[in-house]
């Protein structure tokens, strides 16, 4: 327990440091862990004294502020102590309020160092926002990718969200000079993204006889295939033929959507069976 990275022992020596630094009471001890707690403390005043400016993505803002809720409501955070002390059976009703103010502190120890690391991580997404393949960025970029995927319920806005994706994908392989690789690795991936996309969005549309759905995948497929198309010519035959099969593939997503479309507009069932973007309509009569 000790070697964790917030233990007790190591939490609550930590909340002495920060008092400390805040211009609190001083302790004059000093614990083994000291040395590993002083940049932590330095990055607390530092966040106190100039918080980062950094525009956090909403839907991770709700997410961190539900996480901290739940390990607040956990560990007791804020929560009164349930009911009087017998203090002759106990013996040691005496300590009873210290042992309390130490475990809070602690707990707020471990609060403040989950919502630093929010922060940084958050700040770090931000300026990953521009990484494309090769950078040491990159990873971070597409976790936190996954990680909006994964604050996110409806299948609507996964869908929008994927379809965002297979554009920021376009977008990282225009940068990718000739002859450099991973382009087609890139578009591999844009692809997967737009199947994901048109397969939740074209489901919902179905599910729901309600077309709106649809606009989505319209105005993406407007923007996606004159950006694709400046890349057709580019590159060696095979990244040439690889972005052949990417345009085709915005076209059978052309033919679905209006498909998709045309059923819901003429009162015709989605078949049950289906493919990689979504239920397959029937045809009208």
């Amino acid at each position: 327990m000790d070697n964790a990275l917030f233990s007790r022992r190591r939490a609550e020596r930590f909340a002495q440091l920060l008092d400390e630094a805040n211009g609190g009471r001083r302790h004059h001890v000093r614990s083994r862990d000291d040395d590993g707690l002083v940049p932590l403390v330095t990055l607390g005043r530092k966040l106190g004294t100039n918080p980062p400016t950094v525009e956090v993505d909403p839907e991770f803002r709700t997410g961190l502020r539900a996480m901290l809720l739940a390990t607040a409501a956990r560990e007791g955070v804020g929560a009164p102590v349930a009911g009087p002390v017998d203090k002759a059976a106990s013996g040691r009703g005496s300590l009873l309020p210290a042992v309390t103010a130490r475990r809070a502190r602690a707990r707020g120890a471990i609060l403040i160092g989950i919502a630093a690391g929010a922060v940084a991580v958050s700040g770090i997404s931000a300026a990953s926002e521009n990484a494309v393949p090769g950078d040491a960025l990159y990873g971070m970029k597409r976790s936190t990718e996954r990680a909006q995927l994964a604050l996110t319920s409806s299948d609507i806005s996964k869908g929008q969200l994927f379809l965002d994706f297979a554009r920021t994908r376009l977008a990282e392989a225009a940068t990718l000079r000739d002859g450099q690789s991973g382009y087609r690795a890139v578009l591999d991936d844009m692809d997967a993204d737009t199947r994901q996309g048109v397969r939740l969005l074209t489901g919902a549309a179905a599910q729901r006889s309600d077309p709106a759905a649809l606009a989505a995948v319209d105005a993406f497929l407007n923007q996606q295939r004159r950006s694709l198309g400046a890349l057709e010519g580019r590159g060696s035959r095979a990244d040439r033929l690889r972005t052949g099969e990417s345009l085709a593939l915005l076209d059978a997503v052309v033919e679905r959507v209006n498909a998709t479309r045309a059923a819901i507009a003429c009162g015709q069932q989605v078949t049950a069976s289906s493919d990689p973007l979504g239920p397959i309509p029937a045809t009208c009569s």
